[in-house]
């Protein structure tokens, strides 16, 4: 018979994180659980009733092999709800449609700007007057997305790298 394992747990200590610290309302964004519960029920509500532009992209948006980038549609944004949500890409569309409040179009579009998220805004007559010119448009969207994430990726990497020696295994002794 084998012997069993035990779980060790270490003692708490003084460099453990204070718990205050943590965050832990509305996954990170400081949103009370009641404002987070409205939010994906707006949201929700928003998908039932999705104007006809909005069906037309996600219908495009279904159908397409985007591979590890997904669009999900009518998602939650830290205290927004956003059109179509990249999570991988950390990009956002927004569909114009007619007699949208710009004010507050654009401090939604910022706060989310703050987090690392791009928008990309597009008007509901161009989705369903000329899709292809849409999805070429939100191709070069990702595209630019992709290489930005892989230059601060090697960027990273370069500071990461830049105090450390290697030992190549050869000597000349």
């Amino acid at each position: 018979m084998t012997d069993r394992k035990t779980l060790n747990l270490r003692p708490p200590s003084d460099e453990a994180i204070d718990p205050e610290a943590l965050n832990k309302k509305g996954r990170g964004w400081k949103i009370s659980d009641k404002r987070l519960d409205e939010l994906h029920d707006r949201a929700r509500e928003m998908k039932r009733f999705a104007s006809p532009a909005h069906k037309a992209l996600a219908d495009k948006f279904a159908g397409a092999n985007l591979g590890r980038y997904t669009f999900k549609r009518f998602a939650v944004v830290g205290s927004a709800i956003v059109d179509f949500n990249c999570h991988n890409l950390g990009m956002a569309i927004m569909v114009e449609e007619e007699g949208e409040d710009e004010t507050l179009s654009k401090r939604r579009d910022k706060s989310l700007e703050a987090v690392g998220i791009r928008v990309m805004r597009i008007k509901a007559a161009d989705i369903l007057d000329n899709m292809d010119a849409v999805l070429e448009r939100i191709t070069l969207g990702m595209r630019m997305r992709i290489d930005d994430k892989n230059k601060r990726r090697h960027q990273s990497r370069e500071t990461s790298n830049s105090g450390a020696s290697y030992n190549t295994g050869s000597t000349d002794e």
